[in-house]
């Protein structure tokens, strides 16, 4: 069934909305650190990794959006109703973890909302299970990961610059976050706004207004530039928690947690994988603190954060389930 072009690119907009509550959430993530060290003043930090954000698209390629756009649900049983209510299903759940400056995941809001209402449309049947398990996984193994390469990344820049007087270590490791930080905004711009360049080309395929799936030039650039915004109007509620509440950062360990994070972010997006970028970060900065000083992390901040993450993926595909019902009683889908 071929849709209307009008209703097609309303609900683009609402994806790009959500991508732009994506950059507004997890700005934090990307900023929280290089700000809670005082390298960069706030603005300074959100306009930084906002560019980076955006350019990412110039060396990931988009096998995280094809993972998402056809490699979770039937694609044969989508369509705009769907994923419509799948976006709004997302962006309530975004909106609220903002509001309750809780860190949780924008990206498996959007795969919980989009889990949601296909199931509601059409069952459990046109699940991808393949695809969920990778997925679920990696909900287990990003945080670990960030975590452990934080942790030993920690203990060899302490061994390494152990003999330097503390002025000459802050010097250089401010210098060095400056590229951590741009690394970490890469790896999460070119992550996250995959995720939604493959709902957006699923939607355009779904539709009728394309004969195979890809994903075009235009779909990425509109990406990025949603992320990149709202990466630019910030997420202040958020920093406090990843900046100070789990460790108190040091310029150093900045540095260790940021490129721990991008390390494993470049790893998954090379896989394909659409981990979470909020996970892995958090991960990182728990790693570091424990390399230094297990008591001087505040698990129970980071058992919060887990809890967090673990009520998102249900939340947000019950949020999606009774978003797509309701659109369809509305509009007699």
């Amino acid at each position: 069934m071929t849709y209307g072009f009008g209703l097609v690119l309303l609900i683009i907009a609402v994806a790009l909305a959500f991508d732009f509550t994506n950059g507004m959430h997890d700005a934090a993530n990307s900023v929280a650190t290089i700000v809670s060290t005082r390298v960069l003043s706030p603005k300074r930090a959100v306009i930084w990794a906002a560019f980076f954000n955006f350019v990412a698209f110039l060396i990931f390629g988009t096998s995280v959006a094809k993972t998402i756009g056809s490699g979770l649900v039937d694609i044969s049983i989508v369509d705009p109703i769907m994923i419509l209510g799948g976006l709004l299903g997302a962006i309530v759940w975004n909106l609220l973890t903002w509001w309750w400056g809780m860190p949780s995941s924008s990206s498996h809001s959007l795969m919980g909302g989009y889990l949601g209402a296909a199931v509601a449309k059409a069952g459990f049947s046109v699940v991808i299970v393949s695809g969920w398990v990778k997925i679920g996984i990696f909900i287990f193994l990003a945080p670990l990961i960030g975590m452990v390469l934080g942790l030993v990344l920690e203990i060899a820049m302490t061994w390494v610059m152990h003999r330097q007087p503390l002025a000459v270590v802050n010097v250089w490791s401010k210098r060095m976050q400056f590229v951590s930080a741009a690394l970490y905004s890469l790896g999460h711009g070119g992550n996250d706004a995959q995720k939604t360049m493959g709902i957006i080309a699923s939607l355009v395929y779904s539709s009728g207004h394309m004969k195979e799936f890809h994903i075009p030039l235009w779909i990425v650039l509109s990406a990025h530039t949603a992320i990149a915004m709202g990466t630019l109007s910030g997420g202040w509620r958020i920093v406090k928690t990843m900046g100070q509440k789990i460790v108190k950062l040091r310029p150093l360990d900045g540095f260790c947690a940021e490129t721990a994070s991008a390390v494993s972010i470049f790893t998954a997006t090379h896989l394909g994988v659409p981990v979470s970028t909020t996970h892995v970060i958090t991960g990182a900065v728990a790693g570091v603190g424990a390399a230094k000083n297990a008591a001087a992390v505040k698990w129970q901040v980071t058992l919060k954060i887990v809890w967090g993450w673990i009520f998102t993926i249900p939340a947000s595909a019950l949020s999606g389930a009774v978003l797509y019902k309701a659109l369809s009683l509305v509009i007699g889908h």
